[in-house]
Parts: structure tokens; C-alpha cells; sequence
């Protein structure tokens, strides 16, 4: 079982025809002393500490993942900016705004699937989906300062960043172990919640009014706040992804990978508090 975001289709660091071995969940287990990356030729020599052979700037280190994940980031926040600035969400345009956020939400769902099924990480598929994801989100951001108040978007943004140092904490502390087990339950957890926001959503469209009340009301708190938990477990997921690869020599090019997985969760995170908020903000 391969470690995930919650789009379910971003697989593991990968196996590439050089020999490199791709991480999967079954080396998450605690205590387990196989290498995942045993075939690599860079990798970690178990009994010096030190590389099997020099090989200096080839493998993934923190600092890369740190930098390709700045640089998607960023891209996804200028890009929001320009869309908050750029298509008015007033009454008599705010149709022509969605149409065109829910094209751009489309183009980097398509995106993100074709980088999910290539054998390698393509940062311009990467960079290119952040893009797209940062307009979409800059609309319904935009949207919901404009008929709400700005104070949710800043809670949300605020929370998302709460959310991600909290969950670092933790797993550096150890205080969260991403076990096999672990991984089972949490995509267990979010496919079922998934596919219940994927019904609500058809009896919303067909049926009108709230659907199944999954988002609103005291049920759609209970789901905004499951839906952050989650967020969360993929978080940790992502990290013990990362440190597995630097640990045992994944290629550098695989911290573009890291970088795509931990700005899909981070938007997922986002997404979910903006949600939870929006309807806080309505019961008062």
C-alpha cells in the first residue's frame, strides 16, 4: 500500500529504470531495518552511515524538498493573488468568476492526474498544476471574503499553517508513528469520505438545498473537522515519505514529488477550514 494524498492517486517515490527502489507503506512499519532503496547505488551504507559511493548532489536532501515546495507554493499563491484581484465575485459577475475558477480547478485536477501516472516527476507538470489550483482557489477565496467576511479567509489560512507546524511537531517528537496499519486506516477513512462528499454533492446538484447536509449545519462541522484530521494524517504521511527518502538516497529529482504531494494536502488542509469556518461564521 502505497503512501497517498487525498486525490488517491499520487504514488510513492518511484522506481526508474536506473534501479532506484520506489518507497512503499510497508517500509512505514516500526522498527523495520529493510532499505527501500537498497538498489540504489547512492544509498546509505547500514554499517558506516555514509554513502555506498560518492555521489554528491544526486540524492534528495530536506533543503530540496524545502525549495521545490517554496517554489509551488509560491507559484500557487501568486496565482491565487492575480485571480483575487483579476475576476470580480460582485452579484452580476460572480457566475462568470466560478465558471471560469471551476475551469482552472478542472485543468489542475487533469494535471495532477497525469503527473500521478508518470514514471518521473515533472516540475513544469508540477508547477503548472499549481498554477491552475492557485486561480481556482483565489476565486472561491475571493468569493468568500466578499460574501462572508475577510476574517475566514485569514482564519483559514492561519489554521492551515497551525495545522501543518502542529503536525511537524508531532511527528519529529514521534508522538505520531505512520505505520502501515496507520496508512490502511487513513485511506480507508478518506476514500468513505470522499465518496460521501461526492454524494452529497450529486443530491445537491439533482436534488437542490444541502444535499445530505454533510456541509452545513452541526453534521458539516462534524465533517469540516474530520476532513482537517485527515488532512493532517496525510501530512504525517508526507513527512515519513520525505525522510525515508532522504534517508536512504532517493534521487534528487524526487523532491519535486515531495513538493506536489505536501501542496495537494496543504490545499486540501485550506479547503476544508475554509469550509468549517464559512459554516461557523453563518451560525453566529
Amino acid at each position: 500500500m502505497r503512501s497517498s494524498n487525498p486525490v488517491f492517486s499520487r504514488r510513492g517515490f518511484s522506481r526508474d529504470n536506473g534501479g532506484y527502489a520506489g518507497f512503499d507503506a510497508q517500509y512505514a512499519q516500526a522498527g523495520t531495518a529493510t532499505n527501500p532503496y537498497a538498489t540504489n547505488p547512492y544509498a546509505i551504507d547500514p554499517n558506516t552511515g555514509m554513502p555506498a559511493a560518492p555521489a554528491r548532489g544526486t540524492t534528495m536532501t530536506i533543503d530540496d524538498v524545502v525549495s521545490r515546495t517554496a517554489m509551488t507554493l509560491g507559484t500557487l499563491i501568486v496565482t491565487a493573488t492575480l485571480a483575487w484581484l483579476a475576476l470580480p465575485v460582485d452579484p452580476a459577475n460572480l457566475g462568470k468568476s466560478y465558471a471560469i475558477g471551476a475551469g482552472a480547478a478542472l485543468v489542475a485536477f487533469v494535471l495532477a492526474m497525469v503527473q500521478s501516472f508518470k514514471r518521473k516527476p515533472s516540475p513544469a507538470l508540477i508547477l503548472a498544476y499549481a498554477a491552475f489550483e492557485g486561480f481556482f482557489l483565489g476565486v472561491i477565496s475571493a468569493a468568500t471574503s466578499y460574501y462572508l467576511s475577510p476574517g475566514v479567509v485569514i482564519q483559514a489560512v492561519l489554521g492551515t499553517m497551525c495545522v501543518f507546524a502542529a503536525v511537524l511537531v508531532a511527528y519529529k517528537m514521534r508522538w505520531i508513528r505512520v505505520t502501515r496499519r496507520f496508512t490502511g486506516f487513513v485511506m480507508a477513512a478518506a476514500l468513505g469520505f470522499v465518496l460521501l462528499m461526492v454524494a452529497n454533492s450529486l443530491f445537491m446538484l439533482f436534488g437542490g438545498g444541502d444535499g445530505l447536509g454533510f456541509r452545513s449545519g452541526p453534521l458539516g462541522i462534524v465533517f469540516g473537522i474530520v476532513g482537517v484530521v485527515l488532512g493532517a494524517c496525510f501530512l504525517a504521511m508526507d513527512f515519513k515519505q520525505v525522510e525515508d527518502g532522504v534517508t536512504y538516497g532517493a534521487p534528487r529529482e524526487e523532491s519535486w514529488l515531495a513538493a506536489f504531494g505536501l501542496t495537494m494536502t496543504l490545499v486540501w488542509i485550506y479547503l476544508e477550514l475554509l469550509r468549517l469556518f464559512q459554516i461557523l461564521s453563518g451560525d453566529d
